[in-house]
């Protein structure tokens, strides 16, 4: 797997939550490739997304569509876009405690 992580300025962050969630999910969701997705809250107005895909290329097929300095609506703009393999990840799915992925 390999994430997109994008740090972005937030001007307005509720206005930008509700287009989040109203508007860039849904597209996000429908991206060949994707696996999750996560929009960490801003910091002295700095947000970062960390976006999981299967592969390098359906990473890089989102990541070139966000160049540093592309406004991605009037309240949000990307500052640092990169493209990082998954070394590993875990999560809790329902009833399973862990899932781990092993190291590659």
């Amino acid at each position: 797997m390999y994430a997109v992580v994008e740090t972005v300025s937030i001007s307005d962050y509720e206005k930008a939550r509700k287009v989040l969630h109203d508007e860039v999910i849904p597209v996000v969701r429908e991206i060949p490739g994707f696996v999750t997705g996560h929009w960490l809250a801003p910091v002295d107005g700095t947000g970062m997304s960390v976006v999981l895909f299967e592969t390098e290329a359906d990473a890089r097929a989102l990541a070139d569509q966000m160049p540093p300095g592309r406004q991605i609506n009037e309240y949000v703009t990307v500052q640092t876009v990169e493209i990082r393999e998954v070394a590993g990840s875990v999560h809790q799915i329902d009833d399973v405690p862990l899932q781990v992925t092993p190291d590659s």
